[in-house]
């Protein structure tokens, strides 16, 4: 049986504070939520400001671009909490989870999610820039096993101020369209071949297969494969969700596509400082 979690992450918890303590017995299991993603995105032209985080970390150039932006959501479907903590914790000693982003200035987990936009006709891949920092019960995914508890995480913390990450069975995280980062650049500004018009597929995968760098790098849980993953889960195959996205000639400012009329972030979708909503 895998361990559920590294001791680090144990450690971090009498100094936390929680509506209730993390439910450790069982197995976490991560998901991605397709029909989210099919149902949440956008292609439009955007401005960026060569000193916005979002450029700088993407290495996108100043001046208008055109982007698609996606919501990800990452429901825990197994029968126990994937439970982080502090990422002060974690960081301080060095475990590989997380590293430290000099221009948001808070911890981004090295292996949370891959984005991938894809070219079915020609297998060509794009890459996002958008690292995750912050992983909490943003909405109830009522899928899990067994009973679902109410929600535990909502504290993503900040540099030498004490969170508590986590995702309980039954919630999801849910990173919208609308944050920094959360999209990728279909024009070649950010140093890719352009994205031509046409029909594309947005393909997640959250708790990444990955093959350690080194000692700053580490392998805590293996799948069947051998691969490296940051988070135990009981089942690493069902990691993946894709969406079919149409990317129009002139989308406009304005935008096309199904999250066109989505509301304005929450307070509760806003990750803490992560939040810097582009609208």
């Amino acid at each position: 049986m895998r361990k559920l979690l590294p001791a680090i992450c144990v450690l971090a918890l009498p100094a936390l504070a929680a509506d209730r303590p993390p439910d450790l017995v069982g197995t976490p299991d991560l998901i991605v939520d397709s029909k989210t993603l099919q149902n949440h995105w956008i292609v439009r032209d955007e401005d960026f400001v060569a000193t916005a985080c979002d450029a700088i970390e993407g290495g996108i150039s100043a001046g208008t671009h055109r982007v698609i932006r996606f919501t990800v959501s990452t429901p825990n479907v197994g029968d126990a909490d994937i439970f982080i903590g502090d990422p002060n914790v974690h960081f301080q000693n060095n475990d590989g989870l997380y590293e430290f982003a000099t221009c948001h200035h808070h911890f981004h987990f090295r292996h949370y999610a891959l984005y991938q936009l894809i070219d079915p006709a020609s297998g060509h891949v794009w890459r996002a820039a958008k690292r995750g920092f912050c992983m909490i019960d943003v909405s109830p995914a009522p899928v899990a096993t067994g009973a679902v508890k109410t929600w535990a995480y909502r504290n993503c913390g900040r540099v030498g101020i004490p969170g508590n990450q986590g995702i309980s069975h039954g919630w999801a995280d849910v990173y919208a369209w609308q944050l920094q980062g959360q999209m990728f650049v279909l024009d070649g500004g950010d140093g890719q071949d352009p994205v031509p018009p046409g029909r594309y597929v947005i393909r997640i995968t959250v708790n990444p297969p990955f093959v350690s760098s080194g000692p700053n790098d580490p392998c805590p849980f293996t799948d069947k494969a051998g691969f490296c993953h940051q988070l135990p889960e009981f089942d690493y195959t069902n990691n993946v969700g894709e969406a079919v996205v149409d990317i129009p000639d002139h989308p406009g400012k304005t935008g096309v596509g199904p999250g066109k009329n989505d509301q304005a972030l929450h307070d509760s979708d806003m990750h803490d400082d992560a939040g810097e909503p582009i609208d």
